[in-house]
């Protein structure tokens, strides 16, 4: 027995000790049950996803492979256009662009080997390399931000992009080999093609044209050779 002036005997204090023994038990079990209930609801969510993926899988699988983030401009475009293997075929042709009377020089390394299939290179400002079949001019025009309509010229690869339109003072020309050509973007160059895109006052095209005219197209050459870092035959 409890003598009478232990703490036992005074009023509460076996309430006191009997809560004190038990709470962290009563504690202990609640947060057990706790993480019962959430490792119960993380498996059900868990098992959830996993039971729609595998009954959607081929769809999900799809649609990774075609989202547009896991493939480059380029990778898309000779898909879009079923450009063929690289080197396929290899075509040179001359082309030139004038806006407002100024040819564009595409020199600059910005404009040099853009695209593997279609592209400049060695800081030749006007001379086309095509390596592969059913490839498009659109393609070379997009590897660097060039934009061409039937009315405007757009030059997205400057600082501020600018944009070039048609109106009663400025028209657009197209010619491949002195003709009219309505349907620039898809035209696939041939060897020794000569191609004029003019932005501006007519009166000026004459001159251009002659300008074309006398650029040297180069062979192609029998034996290609590996250009440094590019991986890309010439």
């Amino acid at each position: 027995m409890p003598k009478e002036d232990s703490d036992f005997s005074l009023s509460g204090r076996m309430e006191e000790s009997n809560f004190a023994y038990f709470e962290p038990e009563i504690e202990s079990k609640s947060k057990g049950r706790s993480l019962v209930i959430f490792g119960i609801a993380f498996m059900l969510v868990t098992a959830g996803i996993f039971s729609y993926y595998f009954l959607n899988q081929s769809e999900i699988d799809s649609q990774i492979l075609d989202n547009t983030a896991f493939k480059t401009l380029e990778e898309k475009m000779a898909k879009h256009y079923g450009v063929g293997q690289f080197g396929s075929e290899h075509a040179h042709a001359a082309l030139v662009v004038f806006v407002n009377g100024d040819k564009i020089d595409f020199s600059h390394p910005q404009f040099q080997i853009q695209s593997k299939y279609i592209h400049f290179e060695n800081d030749n400002p006007y001379l086309i390399h095509k390596h592969a079949t059913d490839v498009p001019l659109d393609m070379l025009f997009a590897s660097f931000g060039l934009k061409i309509t039937s009315d405007c010229i757009g030059l997205n690869y400057e600082s501020g992009a600018s944009q070039y339109c048609t109106d009663k003072d400025n028209s657009m020309t197209f010619l491949v080999n002195g003709r009219s050509n309505s349907n620039i973007n898809l035209y696939e160059i041939r060897h020794n093609d000569r191609i004029l895109i003019s932005f501006g006052n007519s009166e000026l095209v004459s001159e251009q044209i002659k300008y074309l005219e006398i650029l040297e197209i180069h062979d192609i050459p029998k034996i290609n050779k590996l250009v440094p870092g590019k991986d890309i035959s010439v």
